[in-house]
C-alpha cells in the first residue's frame, strides 16, 4: 500500500516537473531578439551584427546568414512564412525593412526612413499579406506603418479622427526586446503597449492606463500575449531585473479589469506567449517560467535568461532565443 502511494503521488506531481530546455546551438556573436516558428520544422531568428538564422529540421542544424552590407546593424524583429520568405526590420537610423523570397541569400530593402530618431520595435501579422510595424516616437506620436501585400510595400499610417490615440507622454516608447509588444488580431484590431515613464496599452479603440511599474525610462511593459478576450503583460525593470514588484498583468475580460499574479515571474521580462488557454511561458535576463492557470501563478523552469520564446504557428514546438546566439527547445 505504500508504494502504490508513492507511485500515486509521483504520477500526480510528475507533469508539474517535466519541463526542461533542450540547447539546440550557442556560441555565434549575436544577440537573439527576433523569432519566428513557422512550424515544427521552420523557424528563423534575427539579432545583433546583422545576422539571421534558419532551421529547417526543428532546431537540429542551423544555417546562419549574414544580411550583407548590415553587418554593424541590429535586426530587433523577425517574421517567417515558410522556408524561403521572411521579413526583417534593422534599427536605428536610418529604420529599414528588409525581405528574402529566397531562403535568406539575398535580401531587398523594402522600407527606409531616415527621419532623426526613427527606431523600429516589433511587427506583426495577421496572416501572410497584411502586417503592421510599430517604432519610437518622432515628433511625440508613436510611428506606425502597414502593409497589404506581405511586406512588399509599407504605408506610413498618419492617424485617425482621434489623434491624441498616438501620441506620446514624456520618456514613453515601445521597447525592441522580443518582437511581442505588439498582436495584430485582424484588420483594425490589435493590441499594444508601451513602456518607460508611463505605460499603457493600445486597442483599436484608444489609449489605456496600465498599473505595470513605470516611472523610470528602463520600466514598463515589454509584452503582450493574447487569447481571446485574455491577455497577459509582462516587463518590470531591466536595469534590476531581478525584481518582480509589478512586472506582470493579467486581464480576463479584454482589459476592463486587471489583476496582480498571486505568484508572479521573478524578475525583468521582455516575452509572454500563451501555449494553450490556461498555459504560458515567460523569459527574459534573470529567467523562465510557466503558468498552468492563466498567468496567475509563476513557476520557475531555468534560471538562464532569453529575450524572446515564440511557439509554432502551425505546429506544437516552442523555442527560445537570447545572446552569444543560444537557443533552445521547451521539452515536455
Amino acid at each position: 500500500m505504500r508504494y502504490t502511494l508513492l507511485i500515486l503521488a509521483l504520477t500526480v506531481l510528475a507533469p508539474s516537473n517535466a519541463q526542461k530546455l533542450e540547447q539546440l546551438t550557442s556560441g555565434t556573436k549575436t544577440s537573439i531578439r527576433g523569432l519566428s516558428v513557422v512550424d515544427d520544422m521552420i523557424v528563423w531568428v534575427s539579432g545583433s551584427n546583422g545576422i539571421v538564422g534558419k532551421s529547417v529540421d526543428g532546431g537540429t542544424t542551423w544555417q546562419w546568414l549574414p544580411v550583407k552590407g548590415f553587418e554593424k546593424r541590429d535586426f530587433r524583429d523577425i517574421e517567417a512564412f515558410d522556408k524561403n520568405t521572411a521579413i526583417i526590420i534593422a534599427i536605428a537610423e536610418p529604420a529599414q525593412i528588409l525581405k528574402t523570397t529566397d531562403g535568406g541569400v539575398n535580401w531587398k530593402i523594402v522600407f527606409t526612413d531616415s527621419t532623426k530618431g526613427m527606431f523600429l520595435d516589433a511587427m506583426d501579422f495577421y496572416n501572410k499579406k497584411n502586417g503592421l510595424v510599430v517604432g519610437d516616437p518622432v515628433g511625440g506620436r508613436f510611428f506606425l506603418a502597414y502593409t497589404k501585400n506581405s511586406g512588399d510595400k509599407w504605408t506610413v499610417y498618419n492617424g485617425d479622427k482621434n489623434q491624441r490615440r498616438w501620441v506620446a507622454n514624456d520618456s514613453e516608447a515601445f521597447f525592441a526586446s522580443s518582437g511581442t509588444n505588439i498582436k495584430y488580431l485582424k484588420k483594425n484590431k490589435y493590441r499594444l503597449v508601451s513602456g518607460g515613464k508611463s505605460s499603457r496599452w493600445f486597442d483599436e479603440n484608444g489609449d489605456h492606463p496600465l498599473s505595470i511599474v513605470q516611472g523610470k525610462e528602463s520600466t514598463g511593459a515589454n509584452s503582450i500575449a493574447v487569447y481571446k478576450n485574455q491577455f497577459v503583460v509582462v516587463g518590470g525593470d531591466f536595469t534590476n531585473d531581478k525584481d518582480s514588484a509589478r512586472n506582470c498583468l493579467v486581464t480576463k475580460d479584454g482589459g476592463i479589469n486587471w489583476l496582480s499574479p498571486a505568484t508572479a515571474p521573478r524578475g525583468y521580462r521582455s516575452c509572454v506567449i500563451y501555449l494553450s488557454q490556461t498555459r504560458l511561458i515567460t523569459c527574459g535576463t534573470s529567467g523562465v517560467e510557466i503558468s498552468e492557470d492563466g498567468g496567475m501563478n509563476w513557476r520557475p523552469i531555468s534560471i538562464e535568461g532569453f529575450h524572446v520564446c515564440q511557439k509554432a504557428k502551425k505546429g506544437n514546438i516552442t523555442f527560445l532565443a537570447g545572446s552569444n546566439g543560444r537557443i533552445v527547445k521547451l521539452v515536455w
